[in-house]
């Protein structure tokens, strides 16, 4: 006999209320109820459930680590229905789904789901459609969760880029404020000396030395301290300031050249015009680092507009994929420098566009090589190869790392299985690029083995 009390909890469920008698006692038969405590498990990571779950009260959580510590995937409440339902492809949970709340529930077993199918079309309808909503929550949900990782790790890797250059701009800013007066004072001196046409002349021929070019590029950092040693040993043996070595050791000046300076130009005359040569030289190299700097930060801005399209539709169009990854690249640039990796590209040099989202397309190669980064030793190498194939667009992506164990390949795919140790993978990357280059109307393919790991990228190209 069917219990009275299950009938009418389960008349008003809310998700299979509206279900006939005849249904509801056809669950209330089959079923079997359960209470949990809190801290009870219902199904664990990584198994299968092996009952339809009909939540009358209290609370069932779904928890993952992504690397920010626990945050809820799923949650059921009284008047929803989980576990295993109807046309459930049989995925496995990602974590334990833990009771947060006294929980009671009716457990349909799966060996009992063929007839009900059969016997109650409107519960069945029912976890269709609840079943739609969990895959919609669960698309929705890591998608979000991913790119706000993925826009966590990028501001990071931003910020550090960023630092370098704006760091020696106003390092470089503070500096040429003292050089400017240093350069008035020596310039002031330099006029009251009253010199003649030919010793301003030989002070002019030792300036134009110096602007002609620099040596920092061109020597080793011990041979320009050698250089710095021997001018500060030649200043001082003149009656010179020896701070005007550092600066004058940068250039191309040359002992000689102060030697035929000297000659006209002695004592407190020789001393302003060096340290006004120097302050000059100084000025100089702090200006053009600053424009090397700013010129870098304004190189980074053009690559995150690259990278994210903020000025284009979410449509897709003809894209040159080529610029996507060198911007993807630049995203990832200290973290290639961390690892000290050797990153080559070799783009074929007729490539067709792909039609693709640019966004969307460049989270693809941001995964892939971040991935491919963090698979390579200190010192390894990440190949990216782009070509063309009859209608096609393809890109691979080799590192030469230990490799994916074949009995795991066939996974890797899946959301939320990751190799990587806790709060270092969300396990999601993979699954979101192969979702889009699925919706690209692409393929994406993996081969590797111990030292070669090499992912394929195809897409069709634009007409």
């Amino acid at each position: 006999m069917t219990d009275p009390d299950l009938l009418a909890r389960l008349a008003a469920h809310r998700t299979l209320g509206f279900a006939s008698a005849g249904e509801h006692e056809w669950l209330a038969k089959h079923g079997t109820m359960a209470r949990l405590a809190v801290g009870d498990v219902l199904t664990r990571k990584g198994e299968i459930a092996d009952a339809m779950t009909i939540v009358f009260s209290g609370r069932i959580v779904i928890r993952v680590d992504r690397g920010a510590g626990s945050h809820k995937l799923f949650e059921w409440q009284g008047g929803d229905v989980g576990g295993f339902l109807p046309f459930s492809r049989r995925a496995v949970p990602p974590s334990d789904a833990v009771a947060e709340e006294v929980t009671e529930l009716l457990l349909i077993p799966v060996g009992d789901l063929p007839e009900l199918i059969r016997e109650c079309p409107a519960v069945t309808a029912a976890t269709v459609w609840a079943m739609l909503d969990r895959a919609r929550q669960f698309t929705s949900g890591d998608h979000r969760d991913e790119k706000l990782l993925s826009l966590g790790r990028l501001a990071a890797g931003l910020a550090h880029e960023l630092n370098n250059p704006a760091s020696a701009a106003v390092r470089s800013a503070k500096v040429l404020l003292g050089s400017l007066e240093a350069t008035e004072s020596a310039g002031m001196q330099l006029g009251a000396a009253r010199l003649s046409g030919e010793q301003l002349a030989a002070v002019h021929a030792v300036r134009d030395l110096c602007r002609s070019r620099s040596v920092r590029a061109e020597s080793t950092a011990v041979a320009r301290a050698d250089r710095e040693d021997a001018l500060r040993d030649w200043l001082s043996g003149h009656g010179a300031s020896d701070a005007c070595a550092a600066p004058l050791a940068e250039t191309a000046v040359t002992l000689e050249a102060l030697d035929a300076l000297a000659t006209g130009v002695q004592g407190e005359a020789l001393d302003a015009a060096l340290r006004w040569i120097s302050a000059g030289c100084e000025v100089r190299a702090l200006a053009s680092d600053i424009e090397t700097a700013a010129s870098r930060i304004y190189d980074l801005v053009g690559a995150i507009k690259g990278f994210t399209f903020m000025d284009r539709a979410p449509t897709p169009q003809p894209l040159d994929i080529r610029r996507g990854i060198r911007d993807t690249l630049t995203m990832l640039g200290a973290k290639t420098r961390a690892k000290s990796a050797d990153v080559s590209l070799q783009f074929a040099e007729v490539l067709p566009c792909a039609l693709a989202v640019g966004a969307e397309l460049n989270q693809v190669w941001m995964n892939l090589i971040d991935n491919a980064l963090d698979a390579i030793g200190e010192g390894g190498h990440v190949v990216i190869t782009a070509g063309a194939e009859p209608g096609r667009v393809v890109v691979r992506i080799t590192d030469d790392g230990p490799g994916i164990p074949a009995d795991i390949r066939e996974r890797i795919f899946e959301p939320f299985f990751t190799t990587k140790g806790v709060g270092k993978g969300t396990g999601l990357g993979l699954d979101i690029v192969r979702r889009v280059v699925h919706q690209h109307e692409g393929e994406i393919e993996v081969e590797s083995r111990p030292g070669h790991t090499e992912f394929r990228v195809r897409l069709p190209a634009a007409r």
